[in-house]
């Protein structure tokens, strides 16, 4: 079972998380690629420590929505979404070569991500930004979402994922974060939820957001709660690896 998290969200004098400690206890990172989050001195820092730990590094993509995060939906021409995400893996995809590393997966954030379960447009703009840049790439997404069986689809690897601090809905969505519940934030009821999703929700992925209030003990609680239920921890999309 691999455990990612959300890394390199601050941008200028602004941090946000500790990443660094996080780093610690996770096996995947997903790297804000600038547009939603990061700037380019973040990129470089977060890879250069994921990659000293052996963390896999994923292009954390998100649309063009610095001010809100990246949690406002956008409407995009299918076209521009694709060339946007295509800047994003591109410019971590050089911070992680100058670490001795390289991009492992790509991951959408935010509104992204929610919108590319079920809107297929977005989904495909998705998707042909990592067929075009490389294809052997992984993508995470949400169990039974768009963006998962387009990637499919187009031969990509889908990698199911499950998040141990946000709330679901009945039909396997996340509860909108403007909802009560939507944020998880007890240790024992995340690492609970983890076990869960791991052993009976067909996910590859554990993620806990790095922004979370208190994070880095709700992961080594996620942590410690799947490697006692006999689970190993490993990252799905391998780490360390030399540049392409």
């Amino acid at each position: 079972m691999d455990l990612n998290a959300d890394l390199g969200e601050g941008f200028g004098a602004w941090r946000l998380g500790d990443d660094e400690s996080l780093l610690d206890v996770l096996t995947s990172a997903n790297v804000a690629c600038g547009f939603h989050a990061g700037d380019p001195p973040t990129m470089r820092r977060v890879c250069r420590a994921a990659a000293a730990r052996g963390v896999a590094i994923g292009a954390q993509v998100g649309y063009r929505d610095l001010a809100g995060f990246g949690r406002r939906r956008i409407d995009y021409a299918p076209d521009d979404l694709r060339d946007d995400l295509l800047y994003q893996i591109g410019a971590l995809d050089a911070f992680a070569r100058l670490a001795g590393s390289r991009v492992g997966y790509v991951k959408p954030h935010g509104a992204l991500y929610n919108t590319a379960v079920a809107d297929e447009a977005q989904a495909a703009a998705v998707v042909a930004a990592v067929v075009g840049y490389d294809p052997s790439l992984p993508v995470l997404g949400l169990p039974g979402s768009a963006l998962l069986r387009l990637a499919a689809r187009a031969g990509l690897r889908p990698v199911p994922e499950g998040f141990a601090d946000r709330g679901y809905r009945p039909d396997g969505t996340l509860v909108p974060r403007s909802e009560p519940g939507a944020v998880l934030t007890g240790t024992g009821e995340v690492a609970r939820q983890a076990v869960r999703l791991a052993r009976d929700g067909g996910v590859e992925s554990i993620c806990v957001h790095g922004d979370t209030p208190g994070a880095v003990s709700l992961a080594r609680a996620v942590r410690e709660a799947l490697s006692a239920a006999g689970l190993s921890l490993e990252p799905f999309a391998g780490a360390g690896n030399t540049p392409r």
